[in-house]
């Protein structure tokens, strides 16, 4: 097999450059989001289990409901909200990790 030198530093390089390119479409209320403490509280709240009791296609169809949740702002609104409903007592970065788990996940909002 014939090697290209410096093929393999400037495919390590493009790949990091894509892989920069993907965090920074993150919305900056999700910037520096902890999005291994979203996925954790999710699991630890049962977030799934509970819409999949409230809403139709085993919870998946709680995900942009018509109009409803349109911005990043209002998707961490309705994480804060469930926070205050149900008393989970939610810090604010926490909310906002779960948040930034669920556009990543499902509603996937641009900058």
């Amino acid at each position: 097999m014939t090697r290209i030198p410096g093929f393999r530093a400037g495919l390590i390089g493009a790949l990091l450059g894509l892989a920069g390119a993907a965090t920074a479409q993150v919305p900056a209320i999700f910037k520096d989001a902890d999005l291994k403490l979203g996925e954790k509280l999710i699991a630890e709240h049962k977030c799934n289990q509970c819409h999949a009791q409230k809403w139709a296609d085993d919870g998946k169809a709680i995900y942009r409901p018509r109009g409803r949740v349109n911005t990043p702002g209002l998707l961490r609104g309705m994480i804060d909200q469930c926070s205050l409903e149900l008393n989970l007592s939610l810090f604010p970065d926490e909310v906002t990790a779960i948040a930034a788990v669920l556009n990543r996940d499902h509603y996937r909002f641009k900058p």
